[in-house]
């Protein structure tokens, strides 16, 4: 397995990397097992927030002060992981309190990368929210090691990979990304900010896990692969023994899926929720991919069902809308979702 290093920070990794979303959907015995297997398997670079409900407390229980050493993994020390969180704070008061949760969920002493999380505008010193001065006086007291930024719209991210203010810019990266989104990459390659890849999957759509990495060992990307069950995890560590190479095979798999899926859908992140009628958005707004490229009875039982024909409820409120980061027309989506919907519990699929 390769190793990258992350522009200006000099850390240095294996392409490979944790994203750890989906462990606050597991119980906590089953997330430290997951962790601990990952630093085992060869990872050294997690990726949590804030928002991720209790994945900071799990990834603490994990490798924080006490964790890892009670459970007997010889060899390990704080400084042999990398540790990234993130906050979406907009005030100075809201950032300094989710850093020092941080810090505290995390146990640790400091964090590698302390991202500013999905953010709506490039924050500069002196724009007048006083988020780069925060964030440079937690860099000052050893709080935090090296400064970065989350964004979605390729407009705003493309404004912070020339900013010179931040030195990683993470930011949804697959086999489906536009050559807008390649050349952000060159972009950041250039200014010496490191790029980390979300979305590797695009939320779940893309299943081919050799086609996925092979995609991404191509670019001066660290992919953080969300996993929240060890069968996942073991497909991962897998290529750290052996890296998938870019083949007709896979070259032949990756343009069919991008032939399918390139235009507007949803990646199922959920920043547009919650929904003045409970629509799962999420979920509902790609339904019919998830249905026929990971098929499952689950998506057709009573309750996905009813969760469907909410969709009829829908009110154009608009709220959606203005919260999702990729600006996609959600209420349309969730109406064509619907109606093939109902032709798949026709049997017509």
């Amino acid at each position: 397995m390769k190793t990258i290093t992350l522009g200006s920070t000099g850390i240095t990794t294996p392409q490979n990397a944790f994203g750890a979303l989906p462990v606050q959907r597991v119980d906590m015995d089953t997330a430290v097992k997951i962790l601990h297997r990952a630093y085992d398997g060869g990872m050294t670079f997690f990726d949590t927030a804030r928002a991720y409900s209790d994945s900071e407390i799990k990834m603490g229980e994990a490798f924080g002060k006490g964790g890892f050493d009670t459970l007997n993994h010889r060899g390990f020390s704080r400084d042999k992981i990398f540790i990234a969180t993130k906050s979406t704070a907009t005030t100075v008061e809201k950032l300094k309190e989710d850093l020092e949760t941080s810090l505290k969920n995390l146990r640790t002493d400091y964090i590698d990368i302390y991202q500013l999380h999905c953010v709506k505008q490039c924050y500069r010193p002196g724009d007048g929210t006083g988020l780069y001065e925060t964030l440079l006086e937690a860099k000052a007291q050893g709080k935090i090691r090296h400064i970065g930024i989350t964004a979605h719209k390729i407009g705003i991210a493309e404004e912070i990979a020339t900013s010179g203010l931040y030195e990683t810019l993470q930011f949804p990266f697959s086999y489906l990304a536009t050559e807008r989104d390649i050349a952000l990459v060159e972009t950041c390659r250039k200014n010496n900010v490191g790029f980390i890849a979300m979305k590797g999957l695009s939320g779940g759509l893309l299943t081919n896990a050799r086609a996925c990495m092979a995609f991404m060992l191509q670019y001066p990307v660290l992919p953080i692969w969300g996993i929240q069950r060890m069968s996942e995890l073991e497909q991962w560590l897998e290529f750290f023994e052996n890296p998938p190479e870019m083949t007709d095979e896979l070259k032949a798999i990756i343009q069919k899926d991008r032939d399918e899926l390139l235009g507007e859908f949803c990646r199922g992140c959920g920043y547009c929720m919650p929904c003045s009628v409970e629509i799962t958005i999420n979920q509902c707004a790609r339904m019919s991919q998830m249905i026929r490229r990971a098929p499952s009875k689950d998506w057709l039982t009573p309750h996905w069902q009813e969760e469907m024909l909410k969709i009829e409820k829908c009110i154009d409120c608009g709220a959606c809308l203005k919260r999702c980061p990729y600006e996609l027309n959600i209420p349309t989506l969730l109406r064509k979702n619907l109606a093939d919907y109902k032709e798949i519990l026709k049997g017509n699929w």
